[in-house]
């Protein structure tokens, strides 16, 4: 089972999101696959991440869920892995949310529709709140990042998940534009280990 969670301003309609439906399709695993749009409230978001982790997992054994997320969606799977004691991926993930985020006060739209959304004090907070300072078993998570990620640092990520998988790749950008060359790669970490 596969909980994909979004970025910051971005939606079930990013790329990421749709090559990994389509990569659980085809595998005849559509039924085990969510990735709901989040809210900009941080605490809305990992509220509903946690509720559609559990409709997902429904009858089976929560361990069996991986999370996968990128950017602000890699810090909320953090934190829910270590709620759950399941497997994540993450993506390029954001490791201190409040601090790079904060910059972003303010209202804007949303990069899949023109859909406004604003970022506000009260939603930093909020992130601050779900820092993990300890991840407990670095060994289920598995960190894929750019070192030309043009937002976030990768060093930043290399050091906050010492102990997990990590592919550390040269060149690329923030939306891992080539994420689908490694969907073999985080299917078999997410449904073979």
């Amino acid at each position: 089972m596969i909980l994909y969670l979004h970025g910051f301003r971005s939606s079930s309609l990013s790329t990421k999101s749709q090559l990994m439906q389509q990569a659980m399709a085809k595998q005849g695993l559509s039924h085990a696959f969510a990735s709901p749009n989040l809210p900009v409230s941080p605490k809305q978001a990992t509220e509903l991440a946690l509720a559609t982790a559990r409709q997902l997992c429904q009858g089976q054994d929560i361990h069996a869920l991986t999370v996968i997320g990128s950017s602000l969606g890699g810090y909320y799977a953090t934190w829910l892995a270590n709620e759950l004691d399941c497997k994540a991926v993450l993506v390029n993930p954001c490791i201190y949310a409040s601090r790079d985020l904060s910059t972003q006060l303010g209202p804007m739209t949303c990069f899949h529709s023109d859909e406004p959304l604003e970022l506000k004090a009260e939603h930093i907070r909020e992130l601050a709140e779900l820092f993990v300072p300890e991840i407990r078993h670095p060994e289920q998570f598995f960190l894929l990042a750019r070192m030309a990620d043009e937002v976030l640092d990768w060093r930043e990520m290399q050091h906050r998940y010492a102990g997990a998988k990590q592919l550390i790749i040269p060149g690329g950008d923030h939306g891992f534009s080539d994420f689908e060359e490694y969907i073999p790669q985080v299917l078999d970490f997410a449904l073979n280990n």
